[in-house]
This record gives structure tokens, sequence and C-alpha cells, in this order.
């Protein structure tokens, strides 16, 4: 072995040796008050760690514990705690002049937990913003270099400033001093470089969110705000993938309510109040308690501004897209403690119906078996308002020249289409079909509905949907024509020629026959009256103004499968009320049961009294 080989091989294993001895000599645990102190000064909370040691192979100190205090208005709890800390450190001064000029702190596996109070003051709100008002009191006029990317950080004197910060494998829990309910955010991982208390400094997070998905934001923050750490400036992109609204606790579970929001925005905030413009996007929406998630998704083009120390923000104009359903949203937003609440305005015109079709399981509506949506527009006017898992949507909506194709009204009627010659034909057609709308999580509620169906005539009514899927509506059909031939056809034996002879008669006919089933056999003599009657009726109107009768029925069972139920004597009574309205009186309006009391004389009210229930 040459001579030269020996000697670089015995300055290597003295190097080795050093390399495994130093650690020994070197008494890195008297740095550990130095750095709980400076850690303290510059965070504004006490800082513990654990035993010191130190590794040349990567230039740092390890820390078994640490901990930092909470704000003692929030929880006596620690802010955040960690099994393992490395604290990179230059080598030369450390081992030949003990000083510690720290270039790097990586934080392994820590926990954080972030608190609000009933005010909106989070418990990191005075997180180093003392140390930040002392660096800044303390600048020279003249503005100073950055730190240099070469790792010359320092941490000398109260100046605080680090090459490269990093908190790998996380957990961070958030949630209010109201409440022990928390949101878990795992998987968290933060790195910023070259930070300092009083200048801008690069910085990236990620983080896996609750109920699966993930977050992102990549920008700049900073310098250190001096009176509140949550007022400091940011200026980022923000982007979330796949978040589960239901697990966010935005919503209550019990609700049933959800969808997955996907979200990429722009994101800066300065002097106290923030702006985020950007595109999201709600997949498998659910939005009443008994719908199902829808198969389309709502897309939303907004721009909002927030001011983060009223915790208050306005929705600027800002689109909503379903399919090329386009509306118009603008409001006002809340963030409290528990739920963001909201105050929104819904201006929607001329949306194509069809492209709606597949949205409409959210709100707790489906189309009947073997029914779509075709054609047509929608128009609406909306009110969205209250927290978000109870949130309240008011206002009017209307569907107009659409078609319910699959759908026959008619034999939906089928118990009285044969006496009253109901026939809508295999596809609804629906000129018009409007409603006052209420609908909450428990469901929906339809006032003052109207429609018109030119194969049929007008209907009325209201009703709700609940959160079982369950319908319960109360409607009235009003017949465009007089009772043709499927009214003729359903006259009662008891009925004269004149029963069936004209329209009214027809009417008379199937009144007849509709008093036999009251009545349970009486029909034909009734039948009879209404043959006697028959001469009467010609040419009377409704109170529309339509020659046919008046249908009161029902709607239950459930929007896939609706149950139309008549109500035989209110039918019955209905046509008495618009066939025989005329009688003595012209057709005009007549005084109200409770303004005019029953004559027993008068054939209308001792006919129409048959119908009534008899009181127990």
């Amino acid at each position: 072995m040459s001579r030269t080989l020996r000697i670089v091989l015995i300055i290597v294993g003295l190097l080795i040796v050093i390399v495994a001895v130093a650690p020994f000599l070197i008494p890195v645990n008297q740095f550990r008050s130095t750095i709980e102190e400076k850690a303290s000064a510059a965070l504004g909370r006490k800082v513990d760690v654990g035993n010191l040691s130190l590794s040349l192979f990567t230039g740092s100190i390890a820390a078994d514990n640490l901990s930092i205090a909470d704000d003692p208005k929030f929880s006596p709890s620690p802010f955040l705690t960690a099994k393992s800390v490395r604290v990179g450190v230059e080598l030369i001064p450390l081992i030949f002049s003990k000083q510690m000029n720290i270039t790097g702190i990586t934080i392994e596996s820590p926990e954080v937990t972030l608190i609000r109070d009933p005010h909106g003051e989070w418990n990191y709100s005075s997180f180093g913003a003392s140390a930040a008002k002392s660096q800044a009191s303390q600048e020279p006029t003249a503005k100073q270099p950055a730190p240099s990317p070469s790792g010359n950080s320092s941490s000398s004197g109260n100046e605080f400033s680090v090459e490269k910060l990093a908190l790998n494998s996380g957990r961070i829990n958030i949630g209010s001093t109201s409440s022990q309910k928390r949101s878990v955010y795992g998987h968290v991982d933060l790195t910023a470089s070259n930070v300092s208390l009083t200048t801008q400094f690069p910085v990236t997070l990620s983080a896996t969110l609750p109920g699966g998905g993930s977050l992102k934001l990549d920008g700049n923050a900073g310098p250190l705000d001096q009176q509140n750490t949550a007022l400091t400036p940011v200026n980022a992109k923000l982007s979330i993938s796949g978040l589960n609204l239901a697990s966010t606790g935005l919503l209550e579970p019990s609700a049933g309510l959800g969808g997955l929001l996907d979200l990429n925005a722009n994101m800066a905030s300065q002097n106290g109040e923030a702006q985020l413009s950007g595109n999201a996007k709600l997949s498998r929406a659910l939005l009443v308690a008994g719908g199902s998630p829808a198969s389309t998704p709502v897309n939303l083009d907004f721009n909002t501004k927030y001011d983060l120390r009223k915790n208050a923000g306005i929705l600027e104009p800002s689109t909503l897209k379903i399919g090329n359903a386009v509306a118009q949203l603008k409001g006002t937003f809340e963030v409290p403690v528990d739920s963001a609440v909201l105050h929104i305005k819904v201006d929607a015109q001329n949306m194509p119906a069809q492209d709606l079709e597949a949205f409409l399981p959210a709100l707790g509506v489906h189309m009947p078996n073997g029914a779509s949506l075709q054609g047509g527009t929608l128009n609406a006017n909306l009110q969205l308002s209250g927290p978000t898992d109870k949130l309240v949507t008011t206002g009017h909506v209307g569907l107009f020249n659409a078609k319910l194709a699959g759908f026959d009204l008619g034999s939906k009627l089928s118990a009285v289409s044969s006496m009253l010659g109901v026939q809508t034909g295999k596809d609804l057609n629906i000129e018009k079909m409007s409603t006052d709308l209420h609908m909450a999580p428990t469901g929906l509620e339809a006032q003052n509905f109207d429609a018109v169906v030119p194969s049929l005539g007008s209907l009325v009514g209201g009703g709700t949907i609940d959160a079982r899927n369950e319908l319960d509506f109360k409607m009235a059909a009003t017949l465009k024509n007089a009772l043709g031939s499927g009214a003729r056809g359903a006259a009662s034996p008891g009925a004269g020629a004149g029963a069936v002879n004209t329209p009214a008669g027809g009417a008379a006919g199937a009144i007849g026959g509709l008093l036999g089933k009251v009545t349970g056999g009486a029909g034909g003599a009734v039948g009879g009256a209404g043959s006697a009657i028959g001469g009467v009726l010609s040419g009377c109107k409704n109170s529309a103004g339509n020659s046919g009768p008046t249908i009161p029925f029902q709607i239950k069972g459930t929007t896939k499968d609706p149950k139309f139920i008549p109500d035989v004597g209110g039918l019955a009574a209905g046509l008495l009320k618009s066939q025989l309205s005329c009688f003595g009186g012209g057709g005009q309006a007549k005084a109200s049961p409770q303004q005019q009391p029953q004559n027993p004389n008068n054939p209308i009210d001792a006919i129409g009294g048959l119908f009534k229930k008899k009181k127990p």
C-alpha cells in the first residue's frame, strides 16, 4: 500500500472518529435554554423542547419533544405538540465558538389546534405579533436586504429569520370555544422559505381534508401583522379537490345534506380585507333531506370580498351554471363561529328546462317513472337565507312551454276520466306552470300553484314534498271544455235524453253517475234530477270562464310514483258549484256560505247538501 494512500485512509478514519465522537463532546443540551428563549420571544408563547442531540451528518440539532403553549384565553392545552424537531445550524460557529446560528427548522408529525371564540378571534391571532412589532421598530430607515438563500440566515439578537421552515405529516384540529367538536385535517405539509417576521416570504401548504379530498395553497405571506397575526397579508392560489361537505362540520350530518366541492381560486388579503375569486364545482349535490345526489354538477364563477375583522363578506355578481342553464347570484354572508350564514339572491331567466332535469333530485324532485322533461324554459327569482346547514330558499318559479314526455295525466286521473272525459295523451304539454316556493332541508312547499295544460285546462292548488319524498298536494283541475263523449258514456242509467244532448246535459249525466257513487245506489233518481236540470245548465260557465267543471283531487305517493286521488264527493259538489252556479244567478258570483245561509228550497243547496260530511 502506498504511503499516500495510507495517509488518505488515516485522515478519513480520523474524520469518521471526529464525526462519531464530536456530538458527545459538544454539550448541545446547554443550548436548550437558548432555543426555548429565542423561540418563545419570536412566537410570543412559551416554548418547551426535550433533550437535544447533534448530528454532524445532517448539520442539525434534534429535540425529542416540542410543545408550544396556547393563548390562555382559549385553552390551557398546547397550541402545538410534536414528538421530534430538527433545527439546522451552522456547524463551524457551533463547534469552535459555541455560537448557534439557525438555518432551518423542521417539525415532524406536529399536531396543531386552531380555535375560534364567539367574537371571531382565532387563538393564533397573537402568535408572533409582539415580536414582529419589536423587530419592525428596530429596523433602520434604510431597507435591509432579504436573507441570503445561501444559508446565512440568523436568529441573533431580537431578530428572527430562518432559511427554511417545514412541518411534515402534521394534523390540524379546527373548532370553537363553544363546542368540543373538531374538524380534522391530516397529512398537513407546510414549507416556507426565507422566513422573517418583517418581510414577505414564499409558502406552500397541502393537506388531506375531512372525509377525503385535498387542499393546496401556493403563494406568499407576510410581513406578519403587528396587531393580529390572522390579518397577515397573503397572496396565493388555492386549490381544493373532492371536499366532502357533509364531513366538514359546516353541515349537520343528521340533515343528510352534502356534495363534493372542487375549487380553484386566487386569494389576496391586505389591511384586513380578503378577496377570493375563481371557479367552484359542486358534484353530487344534495340540498334537501329525502333528495338524491344530482347527476349533473353545478359550476359557479364567483368573486367575493371578506372583512376579516367583521367576519362578513359580499358576494359580488357571480354566475351559476347547470349545463347550459345560467343564473346570476349576488348577496352577503357572515361567518360566525359555528357555520356560515347566507343572504343570496338568485335571478334566473330563460334557463333551458331540460338541462335542469338531472339536478332536480338534489331538491327532492324526481321525474315520474318513465317521464322526462323536454323543451321549455324556467324563470326563477329566489332568496337564499340562513345558516348553511339550515338554508331556506323562498321565491317564485315558473316553467313555460315545456313537455313532460311519457306522462299521461288523464290516465293518472282514470278514476274520474271515464266519467268526465279527461284525455291528455301520452305526453303532457305544459303551457305554463308557476308557484311560490319555500324550500328547507326538511322538504319543499309549493303555494299558489297555477298551471295551464292545453289538453286539460287549468290546475291550481298547493302542497308539500317532505323529507321522505312523499307528496301531499290538494289540487283542483278546471276543464277547458264542457264534458263530451266520456261524460255522455258515464251518464247514469236514470238520466234522460236531456242529460246527454247538450254539454250541460253531459255534465248533468256525470253528476248523476257521481251521485250514484256517493249516495250508494240513488244515482238513478238523482240522475233523473240531473236530466231535469240539464236544460237549466245549457250555456252555463264556471268561475274560470270555461265551460267545463272543476275537479278537486289530491296528489299522494312520491314524485317518482305520484298517485292522483279524486275527491269524489268534492268532485260532484264541484260540478254542482261550477255547472249549476248560474241557477237563478246568471253565472254571477254568489256570497260565501258564511255570508249566505243555505236555502232548502234551492235545488243547488239541496243537492249539494248530499256531499257534506256528517258531523259526529
